[in-house]
């Protein structure tokens, strides 16, 4: 599932009529005389470099066929199955645990994240055991994480508070199973997430805030004010559960950091940067010009894949920073992109749409 939050922030406050952000693929023209070499300049940040190439459909070398193929018929069966018997177990574990319960109900969202006591506890455990397990059944057998002390020159508080929402690059859906093994937090997903069958009881019970990607405005501003009031909440109140968001909107090839929206900087309370760098051989796991159901059979067709995990200090915000949210999202931006080793871009959502549509019209001619 791809995340691409929108930025809560960008209506104006007054009513006033916002500029519609939504990509227009004639805002980028490409016509299909535009080479792959051109556009790969254009938009290097959504380029795979694997062996698999563009879209996941170069000619392989002979003996990635022969691995392909064996893997096809033996690993992949394997690992459905047991992917799917995990999905069960957890989602059957949240269905007691949220029996005779009523959800926690605000602003048209609905969720069991706020619940006390074994059921919480339980939901969590159980969440973050799985998540792992599910993530070994990926092929990701060790993840090392490391710690940055770097902060630059920024100077931080002595006393460590709790952040109030983990800040992550976005490279891949398999993000989202690692910080619910880590943190287990609450994510910002599309309102039609709440509405799949198993999955829609979990996200639940992680607490995420729904969204509706095409609404209005009004219900947008509805949706950031929820954000931030859950964000503060857990910087407070350490029962409270973490929000987590990807804050460029969208998946790039791992090499990238995109602009950052700053509707996860508007509450003015300390962020977690958290950097995940995916390493590979054959193939890259980064879910970006490649469609969803050919990403999953290729990464569970790889008997190995990597994942490393880099975790920055808490990022305390300057008064400067908490009064302008741009500011503070463009510095916790650099601050990663450094102690990643990322190259930033100036791309978004909007050139995604716009490379991925160009490709499948050079595709569809071939």
């Amino acid at each position: 599932m791809e995340s691409e939050l929108k930025d809560l922030n960008s209506r104006p406050p007054n009513g006033s009529s916002a500029r519609d952000d939504r990509p227009l693929l004639k805002s980028e023209s490409l016509t299909s005389a535009d080479s792959i070499a051109e556009m790969e300049k254009k938009f290097a940040a959504y380029v795979r470099r694997d062996i698999y190439g563009t879209m996941g459909r170069g000619e392989l070398p002979p003996k990635e066929k022969l691995l392909l193929g064996f893997a096809l018929v033996t690993l992949l069966p394997i690992r459905v199955v047991l992917a799917v018997t995990v999905l069960l177990f957890y989602y059957l574990i949240c269905r007691v645990c949220t029996l005779f319960y009523a959800p926690n109900q605000e602003d048209e969202q609905e969720d069991y994240a706020h619940m006390s006591g074994w059921r919480r506890a339980v939901i969590v455990s159980c969440g973050r055991a799985l998540s792992r397990v599910m993530l070994f059944i990926f092929g990701f057998y060790w993840i090392p994480e490391s710690n940055s002390a770097s902060q630059g020159d920024k100077q931080q508080p002595e006393e460590s508070d709790r952040p109030g929402v983990i800040i992550s690059n976005h490279v891949s859906y398999l993000d989202i199973l690692y910080h619910m093994s880590s943190s287990f937090p609450s994510f910002v997903a599309k309102r039609s997430v709440a509405r799949l069958p198993l999955v829609g009881l979990i996200s639940k019970c992680l607490g995420c805030v729904y969204v509706q990607r095409e609404s209005k405005s009004s219900e947008f501003k509805g949706v950031s004010a929820v954000v931030t009031d859950r964000i503060r909440e857990a910087h407070q109140n350490e029962s409270a559960p973490l929000m987590m968001l990807f804050p460029e909107g969208t998946t790039t090839n791992g090499e990238f950091l995109l602009p950052f929206k700053t509707g996860g900087f508007l509450a003015k309370a300390p962020v977690l940067p958290v950097i995940l760098r995916y390493h590979y051989q054959r193939f890259s796991p980064a879910w970006d010009s490649i469609s969803g159901v050919r990403h999953v059979i290729f990464l569970l067709c790889q008997f190995v894949n990597f994942m490393e995990v880099i975790r920055l200090p808490i990022y305390h915000p300057s008064q400067q920073e908490m009064d302008d949210p741009k500011l503070y999202a463009n510095n916790v931006r650099r601050l990663m992109a450094s102690e990643g080793n990322l190259i930033l871009s100036d791309i978004g959502l909007a050139e995604k749409r716009t490379y991925h549509a160009a490709l499948n019209g050079l595709f569809s001619q071939c």
